[in-house]
């Protein structure tokens, strides 16, 4: 599978050595307004490539997107400590207006992966820029937040992350909505797992393993300055489910025409993803108090997304 990544930064460099060193991407080519670090990012990761599997990654222009697979947008403006991605929006939005008419000029046929913050609404503007159709543009959305989701549950269980069955909804941001309703740990509700274990998971401890999962980028950003190695994985699982057409079932965010009853909005749900990119979205089982918040998402989402769409107009 041929990948281009737009953006060499934290994440995009993160995220082709996880394509290259996993075997996931055969054919990996770096575009970046910095062409010398996008040269030395390509080096670097190619002196690795002999340690894990046979592949080619160069740096390029847009033209040398011919023919890949998928394209993967990490471009934009970064998130600043104190600063939501929310904030991010305007200068993104026109980094995006020069960034999506070159891919779809040189990859027409491509899949465009979206990850540039904020995730869902860049998702959004890149669908109208492309004009491809929605099943063929993705955010990595809440992707990640459900692995650290996850993670933070298989910590305080004491069991692998693989074994928790648990999802975050909506947007990758700060109205995600983690579904706790229908969550599991081998086929027993999480409730019933812990009390088989010995532990306690109360409201308090939701609310603790709610928070981390929040505010996790937050606490990355303040201490490193940005978040890369769990994008990157995120990034490499759906490349991985895309060119394996393996029907995994993800958090991704792409174009619903109806979600809570909010119309055309991109949050994540959990979906199917196949070589074409998206090819069913889940509608999950909630509780009622699930469903009010991810209809508090969509509605922030929609917001946000037409005043994204209302400054392309301009």
């Amino acid at each position: 599978m041929k990948v281009g990544i737009i953006g060499v930064g934290s994440v995009g460099s993160a995220t082709a050595f996880s394509l290259i060193t996993t075997g996931v991407a055969h054919n990996v080519v770096l575009v970046d307004t910095n062409m010398k670090k996008a040269v030395a990012e390509a080096t670097d990761i190619a002196h690795a490539a002999p340690f894990a599997n046979a592949a080619k990654i160069n740096a390029g222009d847009y033209a040398d997107l011919a023919g890949a697979d998928i394209v993967i947008v990490t471009a934009g403006a970064n998130q600043k400590e104190g600063e939501t991605r929310i904030d991010l929006l305007e200068r993104n939005v026109r980094i995006f207006e020069s960034i999506i008419p070159q891919i779809v000029k040189y990859a027409p046929d491509t899949i465009l992966l979206i990850t540039s913050n904020p995730a869902d609404i860049m998702t959004e503007v890149a669908l109208k820029l492309s004009g491809f159709k929605k099943e063929r543009v993705i955010g990595s959305g809440t992707a990640l937040d459900t692995a650290r989701f996850r993670t933070l549950l298989a910590d305080y269980l004491e069991v692998s992350a693989r074994s928790v069955h648990a999802d975050v909804l909506g947007e990758h941001g700060d109205s995600e909505v983690l579904i706790w309703s229908s969550a599991e740990a081998g086929t027993l509700t999480l409730e019933e797992y812990a009390a088989d274990v010995g532990k306690t998971l109360d409201d308090a401890k939701k609310a603790e393993i709610n928070e981390g999962v929040v505010r996790a980028a937050y606490k990355i950003i303040e201490g490193k300055g940005a978040t890369a190695y769990g994008i990157a994985g995120a990034l490499t699982k759906i490349c991985r489910a895309i060119s394996h057409n393996d029907h995994s079932i993800l958090t991704v965010s792409s174009h619903h025409a109806n979600v809570e009853g909010i119309n055309d909005v991109c949050l994540s749900l959990p979906t199917v993803l196949n070589r074409n990119g998206v090819y069913h979205v889940i509608t999950p089982k909630l509780s009622a108090e699930e469903h009010a918040k991810l209809r508090k998402s969509a509605e922030t989402m929609k917001e946000y997304s037409d005043k994204a769409l209302e400054m392309l107009a301009k």
